[in-house]
């Protein structure tokens, strides 16, 4: 499976505190990766390296075969790497449509009225499109985020902890955006703490603990990991 994405050797102290010490991975074309650990084990930060939200010590970043170590966050933006947040901030004050107007606008889209329209019916919030985004509830501001996050078309998807909070069926609702979104080769890393999510919808999962990759493989070995039980589920 060809790369698009390359972590290699990537080192961030924040002070005397190292977030993360020589964390590598790849993100295979089209690929489903799930990232999980306990809180403050790094998966933030290393996301923040990969988006260009920070730089790190060492180490380097590859996007599609191009050292993108120098790009600031827009750019990297611009030539493919989309990222949603666990707690979505949209323009309160604007509808549902403009919110997606915006990001479309950003990336040169000629026609935003129209996309912003194809992709709230895709997402499912077409009927909301005239609604004020603060009055969302909280499964359709997941749904606005994921949205305005492959406005730009990118060949890699984010996900942080987009189902924090959801109820059951809302998860699901969200997952099955995720797989339909991955179905069309868009590579998605999902940062989730919750495992029935996780193993639902990754190929390969990737587990860190204190800045360190501790385990890597298919969903079902990786949560079988001594390691990572003692780490991540307490057991």
């Amino acid at each position: 499976m060809t790369a698009v994405l390359e972590v290699t050797g990537v080192v961030k102290r924040f002070g005397g505190f190292t977030a993360l010490s020589e964390v590598s991975i790849s993100v295979g074309a089209g690929e489903r990766l799930g990232i999980i650990g306990p809180n403050g084990s790094g998966k933030t930060t290393l996301m923040n390296v990969i988006a260009g939200r920070i730089r790190p010590d060492a180490g380097g970043v590859r996007f599609e075969g191009r050292d993108i170590g120098a790009l600031p966050a827009w750019r990297r933006a611009r030539i493919g790497i989309a990222r949603s947040f666990q707690i979505p901030l949209p323009f309160g004050s604007m509808s549902v449509l403009d919110n997606l107007r915006v990001p479309l606008e950003q990336g040169g889209e000629a026609d935003p009225p129209g996309r912003a329209a194809a992709l709230l019916e895709d997402f499912g919030l077409f009927p909301r499109a005239a609604a004020r985004a603060g009055d969302l509830s909280q499964v359709e501001l997941r749904k606005l985020e994921l949205a305005r996050a492959v406005a730009g078309n990118p060949r890699l998807l984010i996900s942080d902890e987009a189902m924090a909070g959801l109820s059951g069926s809302e998860i699901d609702e969200v997952l099955e955006l995720l797989l339909r979104l991955n179905a069309r080769g868009i590579a998605v890393v999902m940062i989730e703490h919750m495992m029935r999510a996780i193993m639902r919808f990754s190929g390969r999962v990737v587990c860190i603990e204190a800045g360190r990759i501790i385990a890597e493989g298919p969903p079902d070995a990786v949560v079988a990991d001594p390691g990572v039980r003692r780490a991540y589920l307490g057991a």
